[in-house]
């Protein structure tokens, strides 16, 4: 049976580059990073050289990278800590981001009572802009959450204009780069975004390792007490390992950026002339199907198939080989319909399975014409 892997958008393969040189460190470099003799200081050496290199990437100072244990703490520790020690009255998001941002700032309206305001979305998903200026208001403090790129849709958001109209509002901005980190290069020096989350294991990267970009002089303190790592900002022994990983997938996917993502870029165009050809009544979920105004990196499709019949849909293409998603995979496991989706299907359409194919450089066209004759299988299945 073949094995395609389309759920790149849940996690990547680690390049091989990366394992050897986690390999290394696990085996040569095992000092704990606080410690003062040799051992440590090799560690801490191979640490702030990792800050350093990732630094270079965004053009921030290696002061304003803070690892973490991914992209979902580093969303807590700026949204959290924004409210509880800046002073944020009020968050400006949307309702179509990741559930990092959603949940937590549900738990911030609980324990803190701010407000909270959701800008409109186009009927693709985009951002309205002229709705997100009218919410800003220079007499409060604010903070404005919103992903670069959406991670169930692939919805690319205009960051610079949108850190630029904030910052002219005299508004906080933060954005979950998750998805994007590895796969557009961003100058943070040109887009004056505040504070920024990345998570190594989208990009080709390790698993339990990320990082937070926090804006120097911010005034963010840590949700995480007992040491003074990470410039105060996160307890704990660093992982050393991860953190070289880190480094060397993001060096090793910006090194390769043009070649890989015009590779990337023509299989997904080629995945949706194959779908628009072979699956008549499919329907692209959010501005997907736009090589503009969405990543190249992902596919979320409606397929023109019977309620009834839609339960089968995942079951059916696991047990051809196929892996890909119904959803994000933050919530594959959940009964649970999509929140992204829900805000941009209608009922017909929601009654209907969508799936979301996302793609890296692996990927081949032979394998996007397996999966076509599959899905073409299944919908003019009687």
């Amino acid at each position: 049976m073949k094995q395609i892997y389309f759920d790149s958008a849940a996690t990547t393969q680690l390049r091989d580059e990366v394992i050897d040189r986690m390999t290394d460190v696990l085996r040569l470099n095992f000092g704990n990073a606080s410690s003062t003799h040799n051992y440590g200081r090799s560690s801490k050496s191979l640490i702030e050289n990792s800050r350093k290199v990732i630094a270079s990437y965004l053009n921030v100072s290696p002061s304003e990278i803070i690892f973490t244990s991914g992209g979902t703490e580093a969303d807590n520790l700026v949204l959290r800590s924004a409210v509880r020690d800046l002073g944020v009255t009020e968050i400006i998001t949307s309702k179509i981001e990741h559930h990092a941002i959603l949940h937590t700032v549900d738990e911030l309206v609980k324990e803190y009572g701010i407000s909270v305001q959701y800008v409109n979305l186009e009927a693709n998903g985009q951002i309205n802009f002229t709705h997100l200026e009218a919410l800003l208001n220079p007499s409060k403090k604010q903070l404005v959450s919103l992903m670069h790129i959406n991670n169930e849709i692939g919805n690319k958001l205009d960051i610079e204009k949108a850190a630029k109209l904030c910052k002219a509002n005299k508004a906080l901005f933060h954005s979950d780069t998750v998805q994007s980190v590895g796969h557009y290069k961003l100058d943070l020096q040109q887009i004056p975004i505040d504070f920024l989350a990345a998570s190594a294991h989208k990009f080709h990267g390790p698993k339990g390792v990320g990082f937070a970009f926090i804006r120097k002089n911010s005034g963010l303190r840590p949700l995480i007490f007992g040491g003074e790592q990470e410039r105060g900002y996160r307890a704990g022994t660093e992982s050393t390992h991860n953190i070289v990983g880190l480094e060397e997938a993001l060096k090793l996917s910006y090194d390769n950026l043009e070649a890989e993502s015009t590779a990337i870029k023509e299989l997904k165009a080629y995945f949706i002339h194959q779908l628009k050809s072979n699956i008549p009544g499919v329907h692209f979920n959010g501005a997907c199907e736009d090589l503009n105004e969405s990543t190249y990196t992902l596919l979320n499709v409606c397929l023109p198939i019977a309620p009834e019949k839609a339960p089968l849909l995942q079951f059916q293409l696991d047990l051809k080989g196929i892996a890909c998603s119904k959803g994000s995979a933050c919530q594959s496991g959940s009964n649970q319909g999509s929140h992204v989706l829900s805000e941009l299907l209608n009922k017909e359409q929601l009654n209907r399975p969508s799936v979301r194919f996302s793609f890296c450089k692996n990927n081949t066209k032979e394998e996007v014409d397996y999966v076509i004759g599959v899905l073409k299988d299944f919908t003019t299945l009687k």
